[in-house]
């Protein structure tokens, strides 16, 4: 089986060509690829299939095996490979999620992918479809005991929940100890929780660090960018535009608020292609 891993600007993931090859056994061989074999290592498995109703069609695992709806980072990586392993050669895509279709534009130089452009959609707000555990419409500056202090937490999704905390000075701040601490929140959080901790630099300027569920901490997270930016906005902290500082690099997030969309543009590229042999799972 051929895969390859790319990092798109925070996550690391394992792309494989599902059309060209038959797989089963996706929860184990997602599991597999994830549990840093090979000392490649992977926030999870994405593959690449057909699609009926669009370019291509994207299937997103968690290291745990379970099928996810879709990660703003792992969704601008399959342009990339797309484009770049000859699957196509358009640079306008419609992408096939769980989370609905979303849109990529690529920005191509001497035959390679460079920078990819994603309209990730709109944020889901409603607390029943993070999930939250709340009554209230909306969950948002909500006050929550962790551990030894009172955070005050904004909640949505475009498919994976992410939780955003705003704190004073980022790279200073324990993400090792309340990370994990709110993930696991489970009256709050019934399902887990994505936690971006951000700090508002200026209006166009935030930083952030990623806690991903059942991952830990990770270089970056773009849609944890993206909910950054949503919430700052709608705080009136920063403009609809701003560039997300990351360990792994910034990304360029445009909150459209009279269509309600979301786009994020940035680099991406490989980091590891081989092929392995993983008979005794798809077999």
């Amino acid at each position: 089986m051929r895969f390859t891993k790319m990092q798109a600007y925070g996550n690391d993931y394992v792309y494989i060509d599902a059309i060209n090859q038959k797989l089963n056994n996706l929860d184990k061989l997602a599991k597999f690829v994830s549990d840093r074999h090979f000392g490649i290592g992977s926030d999870g498995m994405v593959l690449i299939c057909p699609s009926k109703t669009c370019d291509f069609r994207m299937r997103m695992f968690n290291p745990d095996g379970t099928e996810a709806e879709m990660c703003g980072n792992a969704l601008r990586s399959v342009g990339k490979y797309v484009y770049d392993h000859k699957l196509t050669d358009k640079t306008n895509l419609t992408i096939e999620t769980l989370g609905g279709v979303k849109n990529l534009e690529l920005t191509v130089s001497e035959g390679v992918v460079t920078n990819i452009k994603a309209n990730i959609g709109k944020p889901i707000f409603d607390p029943a479809l993070i999930p939250v555990n709340t009554q209230k419409a909306e969950f948002i500056m909500e006050e929550v005991e962790v551990l030894d202090k009172t955070f005050k937490m904004s909640s949505l999704s475009w498919g994976n929940p992410h939780t955003v905390v705003f704190v004073s000075d980022v790279a200073n701040f324990e993400v090792l100890k309340y990370g994990p601490a709110i993930e696991q929140k489970l009256e709050v959080f019934p399902k887990k929780t994505n936690v971006t901790f951000a700090q508002i630099v200026d209006k166009d300027h935030i930083k952030i660090r990623e806690w991903e569920r059942g991952t830990g901490e990770t270089i970056g997270c773009g849609t944890g960018c993206a909910t950054a930016v949503v919430f700052a906005h709608r705080l009136g902290k920063t403009n609809n535009k701003c560039i997300v500082e990351q360990i792994g690099g910034p990304l360029e997030i445009q909150y459209d608020t009279e269509s309600g969309e979301l786009y994020m543009k940035g680099p991406s590229h490989f980091v590891f292609e081989s092929e392995i042999d993983v008979s005794h799972i798809i077999g």
